[in-house]
């Protein structure tokens, strides 16, 4: 299968969903970030300098989820319905696991905004943290599921 945002010439472009029906759309993803123990517990316990990190974490990924046409070049602006970001501690890893599922009525997908959600409450962990652990790691960040539209559901 082609990919949709290249045109005939091979040049980036939107793809045109006018002619797609207003569907339920909904995405969830999922990603973490490890960590120093020490960083772990300074998150577990509430004792970061800059606050809360799980709280503005999550407000964060709300409103990456909400600006993602403004940071990914052709994804289009969408009416998110509703962000949801959940972050737990995890001391096996050490670290924060992180889902966030998006929800709108549209023509296109919001698997981006999901993405975008987790990646963006990811980033803020480390911004909040790395005055005390610079080696922290953000990864398996990815798409479970994915479900309206007419290529149907998706799960990982």
């Amino acid at each position: 299968m082609p990919l949709t945002h290249f045109d005939g010439k091979g040049d980036a472009h939107m793809v045109d969903v006018s002619d797609k029906a207003v569907t339920s759309r909904i995405a969830t993803a999922e990603g973490h970030i490890t960590m120093a123990r020490e960083t772990y517990d300074i998150i577990a316990e509430g004792r970061a300098k800059k606050g809360d990190v799980l709280s503005v974490a999550r407000l964060a990924g709300i409103m990456g989820a909400k600006k993602t046409p403004d940071i990914i070049p052709l994804c289009h602006p969408l009416p998110v319905t509703k962000v949801a970001v959940n972050l737990t501690l995890d001391p096996d890893l050490p670290g924060v696991n992180i889902t966030a599922t998006v929800k709108t009525t549209g023509q296109t997908g919001v698997e981006m905004e999901a993405l975008t959600a987790v990646s963006t409450a990811a980033l803020t962990v480390y911004d909040m943290a790395k005055a005390v652990d610079k080696a922290m790691e953000i990864g398996g960040i990815r798409v479970t599921l994915k479900d309206g539209g007419k290529s149907g559901r998706y799960e990982a």
